[in-house]
């Protein structure tokens, strides 16, 4: 196995995560539904779908090009954080160790939000055995489908759009 290998598995080893974080909570498998004034104009009930009922499904390819995400891009060129659409928990922060342009031209290439290792909150996010990446509180997030480049999170931008704790935007649509 060669570096690269040998630290795409380490990677992994340090983020699996065991079936029971989505085993049934209150709200399917979260203990809430998704916080109520999601970032970029993302569909509600799309993120409370996939977020909370689901272990298999995605928003469309394609989706997170028909929010406002593409107007996210940093001034700065400081990383976007990404936050849980349930908890609030930061999940990445991208881009780190590209530009934005290449975060967006990976992610379009593939139709969903891509990540890479180094973007990875790894206090906050596991992956399953079967690839599935979900939140430490039981949000399904995406799956992990490793390229020639090593991790690649395919993550829906329904999943981490939340807010942090303490922001005045954030509350639960059950509030």
């Amino acid at each position: 196995m060669g570096a690269r290998g040998s630290v795409q598995t380490a990677t992994l080893v340090s983020m699996a995560g065991k079936e029971v974080l989505m085993s049934p909570k209150a709200h399917g498998t979260c203990t809430t539904a998704v916080q109520a004034n999601l970032r970029w104009g993302v569909d509600w009930e799309t993120a409370d779908r996939i977020c909370c009922f689901n272990r298999h499904y995605a928003e469309h390819s394609g989706y997170f090009l028909t929010t406002r995400f593409m107007d996210a891009k940093p001034e700065d060129g400081e990383p976007i954080t990404f936050y849980d659409s349930v908890s609030g928990k930061p999940l990445y922060r991208a881009p780190q160790g590209r530009t934005w342009e290449q975060f967006i031209a990976e992610s379009r290439a593939h139709g969903w939000p891509s990540f890479r290792d180094q973007e990875c909150v790894t206090d906050n996010m596991r992956v399953l055995s079967n690839g599935e990446v979900v939140s430490v509180d039981g949000t399904h997030l995406g799956h992990n489908l490793p390229d020639s480049n090593g991790n690649r999170y395919c993550i829906n931008l329904v999943s981490v759009a939340g807010t942090p704790p303490g922001d005045p935007n954030q509350q639960c649509a059950e509030e």
